[in-house]
């Protein structure tokens, strides 16, 4: 069952947005309540809990969760129903692939700008830190890959981060409310926008690269591990 705290939201989202009840705004809105932290790995989704909330029909739904599982966010399991999905090793290999191609080159090759933006978000991933919440810690570091995305200015880069982020978020998850996982990355974070503000972009793409593959490794050894010890 749904939580009435995810309905709760997307009635809200439903009744504030003209969205026409298309199969790609219902996508949208799960797929950003996912990547919020609002959905675990393994909850369900409810079909009929979830269609009343959004004010859509059973086909859109169904659309919308058929667009979810192609981008590996949720799983359908036949005369189950749909699960928000539980990222595998090769998931995650994959993810940072990707992740390797696109933040690198945005911080390589966008347009000269203003780094606000990435400095915001370091603070509060700071704040986060100094509070001990590991949940806003990971939700900072997610604006904050989402911010370096957004410097190139393009719509689709910014939808194909979306989906990247929230399958991040269902990794993230297996890490729990470990706080060393998390932690390490502010500072990171920091470091990288200070050589964007020093005009230094091929030094901050060449850290992000360091970064992206440390952080694979930890990701890849904690799920692996887990798989062994169950």
């Amino acid at each position: 069952m749904t939580s009435e705290a995810v309905l709760s939201s997307l009635r809200a989202a439903a009744g504030n947005t003209k969205h026409a009840e298309t199969s790609q705004w219902v996508a949208a809105q799960l797929r950003h309540t996912i990547t919020e932290g609002k959905l675990a790995p393994g909850a369900k989704l409810a079909e009929e809990e979830l269609r009343e909330a959004l004010g859509v029909s059973r086909n859109t739904l169904r659309e919308a969760f058929a667009t979810l599982a192609t981008e590996r966010v949720v799983t359908r399991i036949p005369n189950r129903g749909v699960f928000v999905s539980h990222p595998t090793p090769e998931d995650i290999r994959e993810i940072y692939r990707v992740r390797r191609f696109i933040e690198p080159s945005c911080l390589l090759w966008a347009p000269a700008q203003t780094a606000e933006p990435l400095d915001a978000v370091v603070r509060q991933a700071r704040a986060a830190a100094e509070a001990g919440d590991v949940p806003a810690m990971a939700t900072a570091n997610q604006e904050f890959h989402r911010a370096i995305v957004a410097r190139a200015g393009s719509g689709r880069l910014d939808a194909l981060m979306e989906q990247i982020l929230a399958e991040m978020r269902l990794v993230f998850a297996t890490m729990g409310s470990d706080p060393r996982f998390h932690a390490p990355y502010v500072e990171e974070n920091a470091a990288i926008t200070r050589l964007v503000e020093a005009g230094r972009n091929t030094a901050a793409a060449e850290a992000m690269v360091t970064y992206l593959h440390r952080a694979e490794l930890q990701l890849l050894e904690a799920v692996e591990g887990q798989a062994h010890a169950s």
